[in-house]
């Protein structure tokens, strides 16, 4: 008895051991556009009670409207002065920077590889510590989308209104259309399907092995941003001024959310806790929904529209705005905890690791927030 007591404590400690080494893992990195596969926007880290410009890096003459990657302690960021930079997390120090067509989109990382596409239409596949070339597909329209993994397979979307998805070796195994133009939603994962939706004002869910479409659903209005995932469902924001769960196994719409003043997109992607959607607005507000009934919790109301897609650190929302601040807020509560005020507009979203927090602005600036 004793034995086999021993065997489930030492299977229960492993288990415990794994888990922690994970948690350990997704702390230390912010591999996507949106911290995770399933495209949340929450961080696993903490954040200081009140954040320092620790430093800032000002790439070339151009902008930066893109959103980190951070793993192993470096920086990677696109910017459209056509290079990726590599930068210490700790220093702001410059590592490596890559030559490609100008970026936006937001690098993905994986075992020590990252994938980047740029507006002349090239996918970049580089070594994550020498910043040397591994590959380069030709997507023949402009990567609009941020990098997404499903398995050993690599998921981005273009402007020619294409889903792309590649093997770890750069070779093509399929594309999937989204008719009407660009695909901008960086593609949530969860196990064998792939979720995307675009200006046919559909969300389609897609079979990541084949490429075939397993069902879509009616929004009623086009997508530009990305959809946070969370088991069967998945929530979204629509140009047509509303954000929607849907159950994706049922292909059914459960609730639509809309602002009760001035009505506008939303055009930044949302953030998932377990009882509330957080989303920015270009109606100047981040809104906080409750999960289950779709119904307004709280807003907030910046001073200019939001494009940068909020994260949740603790009880925290951090949130970027067209009027160059970034904002800090009570997550339950909704109330301003901190500003702190940029060299110009904020497009670009946070990424969090480490304790420390990455944006970037419009005039090419790259500041790293701590303690």
């Amino acid at each position: 008895m004793s034995r086999f007591r021993g065997l489930i404590l030492g299977v229960v400690l492993g288990s415990a051991a794994l888990i922690a080494a994970d948690n350990v893992k997704r702390a230390d990195s912010w591999p996507l556009f949106r911290g995770n596969v399933e495209q949340t926007g929450v961080a696993a880290t903490t954040l200081p009670d009140k954040l320092r410009v620790q430093w800032q890096f000002k790439v070339g003459k151009d902008g930066v409207e893109g959103t980190a990657a951070i793993a192993n302690g470096v920086v990677y960021i696109g910017s459209f002065d056509k290079h990726l930079y590599a930068l210490d997390l700790k220093t702001g120090r410059e590592k490596w920077k890559y030559n490609a067509g100008p970026i936006k989109a937001a690098p993905g990382y994986r075992d020590g590889l990252l994938y980047v596409g740029d507006e002349d239409g090239k996918f970049h596949c580089i070594d994550a510590v020498t910043g040397k070339k591994r590959w380069v597909f030709d997507a023949e329209s402009e990567v609009t989308s941020g990098t997404g993994f499903a398995g050993d397979d690599v998921l981005f979307g273009t402007s020619g209104e294409l889903l792309f998805c590649l093997s770890k070796d750069g070779k093509k195994k399929w594309d999937f259309k989204v008719a009407g133009g660009p695909v901008n939603a960086t593609p949530a994962v969860a196990g064998k399907h792939t979720f995307v939706a675009g200006c046919d004002s559909m969300l389609h869910v897609i079979d990541t092995q084949t490429g075939q479409e397993v069902r879509c659903v009616e929004l009623g209005g086009q997508v530009g941003s990305s959809a946070a995932l969370s088991g069967d469902l998945i929530y979204v924001g629509t140009m047509n001024n509303d954000v929607q769960a849907i159950n994706w196994k049922q292909g059914k719409v459960l609730w639509k959310f809309e602002a009760e003043r001035r009505k506008q997109p939303f055009f930044a992607s949302v953030a998932l806790t377990d009882k509330l959607v957080i989303a920015g607005s270009r109606d100047q507000r981040v809104h906080a929904i409750d999960r289950e009934k779709g119904t307004s919790v709280w807003n907030f109301l910046t001073g200019g529209r939001i494009e940068s897609s909020p994260v949740v650190v603790g009880k925290r929302v951090y949130v970027g705005s067209l009027d160059g601040v970034l904002y800090v807020l009570d997550r339950d509560a909704g109330t301003l905890v901190q500003k702190i005020e940029l060299d110009s507009d904020i497009v670009g979203s946070p990424a969090v690791a480490q304790g420390r927090l990455i944006i970037a602005s419009s005039k090419g600036v790259i500041y790293c927030l701590g303690e």
